[in-house]
């Protein structure tokens, strides 16, 4: 009876795969077939119902760019570099992308953090913490030879090299933890709507004192708070955002999507 169980999951998971891999090939065909909205659509449920990866969100940019929206193509490029931050052809159309939208916020963060993100985006966490586990190793292996060893060149190496091996696996876990907590972020978000009004308290502007400013699609901006507004019967979740070191107002969530 197991074997027979054991025998329809793998028959199901071959016509789950095959299925996938159907419709991947549709939307494909669609792309190549300039139907970039059916393609976005295939490929939209292909994530709904298999499952994201690095290379559907890619294509799923692509389609969103050939149709124009640039924000909801800003918004799959970043969530293709998300899963892969190695994905050199994601992170080179997300730059092309960006560098066509209308907005340039102004400088976010800091040096030292801006670096230390860009070092830990260079590749992934569980790279990261390859890298630490074997400095780690080698840090144990140094303490070996210089407790055990009787020959005073192996001691030094193994005390030196030891003590270096220990500041890389330090480092190393570092950037393991930074690179995991900038893949998992929930506090980041694209603007996705044409253009949006950002105000100056969570509600919609009744007058021109309450605006703070006008962003367009694809403008990323830092999460900080949110709260619930309800205007004239009508409920609406507001955020507090920031969009650079500058400039911080209330955007309506339904303008955003978060990466």
């Amino acid at each position: 009876m197991k074997h027979i169980f054991s025998l329809l999951i793998i028959i199901a998971c071959c016509f789950s795969a095959k299925s996938e891999s159907s419709l991947i090939q549709q939307a494909d065909s669609a792309y190549t077939a300039d139907n970039f909205k059916e393609a976005a659509d295939t490929y939209l449920h292909v994530i709904a119902t298999e499952g994201t990866s690095a290379t559907l969100q890619y294509n799923l940019g692509n389609c969103y760019y050939r149709l124009g929206e640039m924000g909801k193509a800003i918004l799959a490029y970043e969530r293709a570099l998300r899963l892969d931050p190695t994905f050199d052809d994601a992170r080179n159309n997300l730059d092309f992308v960006n560098s066509r939208i209308a907005d340039r916020p102004g400088e976010r963060g800091t040096f030292l953090g801006n670096a230390l993100d860009a070092a830990a985006n260079s590749s992934r966490s569980n790279v990261w913490a390859w890298l630490a586990f074997a400095c780690f190793t080698l840090t144990i292996l140094g303490a070996l030879a210089y407790i055990f060893s009787s020959a005073v060149a192996v001691r030094k190496v193994g005390f030196f090299g030891g003590f270096l091996t220990l500041l890389g696996c330090f480092c190393f876990v570092y950037l393991a933890f930074r690179s995991a907590a900038i893949a998992t972020a929930d506090n980041v978000a694209i603007i996705t709507s044409p253009s949006t009004i950002l105000s100056t308290s969570p509600r919609v502007p009744k007058d021109r004192t309450q605006e703070a400013m006008l962003l367009h699609e694809g403008t990323r901006v830092e999460i900080l708070d949110s709260v619930r507004s309800t205007t004239d019967s009508i409920n609406s979740l507001w955020y507090d955002v920031q969009v650079d070191n500058a400039h911080r107002a209330w955007i309506n969530a339904a303008a955003v999507e978060k990466i």
